[in-house]
């Protein structure tokens, strides 16, 4: 089943104020930023229920990206190239992104949203939402990011 396709369909779209990728927060847990999704009418009733939670996962593909690769130099630290499955880098196969954000409130089909770290207009792809008994692994180990990484990315972030 090597390179078999996968159709994949927005379910909406993301309204954001990032237009420049180099001026985008690099992830979500460290933004502040707020914006909307906008769910297409046909995908309205999948969000039932969905208010009574604080914070949603946010699927979507990385519409911009400028190509796919198997190796990037991280963001977080750019010094060596990284197997990009071993990074969250947006140039990788399928161009597919996850944000954690928190869910502020909910208007019809328009979700409002805070912590954003997407361009306007990205393509969402699905929405889940974030239970901690289910996301949050404890003892969970982070690979080559160290805890220097995480306060370059809070430092960077900062101003979203």
């Amino acid at each position: 089943m090597s390179g078999a396709e996968c159709p994949c369909r927005a379910i909406g779209i993301a309204r954001t104020p990032f237009s420049d990728p180099a001026a985008t927060p690099i992830q979500a847990a460290f933004s502040t930023a707020r914006g909307t999704v906008e769910v297409y009418p046909e995908f309205r009733d999948g969000l039932a229920a969905l208010a009574e939670f604080s914070h949603i996962i946010l699927i979507y593909r990385f519409h911009r990206a400028a190509g796919e690769e198997l190796s990037e130099r991280a963001l977080i630290d750019g010094a060596e190239p990284h197997g990009i499955f071993a990074t969250r880098h947006f140039n990788r196969p399928n161009r597919l992104g996850i944000s954690v954000v928190r869910l502020t409130g909910i208007e019809g089909a328009t979700l409002t949203v805070e912590g954003l770290d997407l361009l306007d207009g990205t393509p969402v792809l699905d929405i889940k939402p974030y239970i901690p008994a289910f996301d949050c692994i404890p003892g969970a180990t982070s690979g080559w990011v160290t805890p220097q990484h995480v306060g370059r990315i809070r430092d960077q972030s900062a101003s979203f």
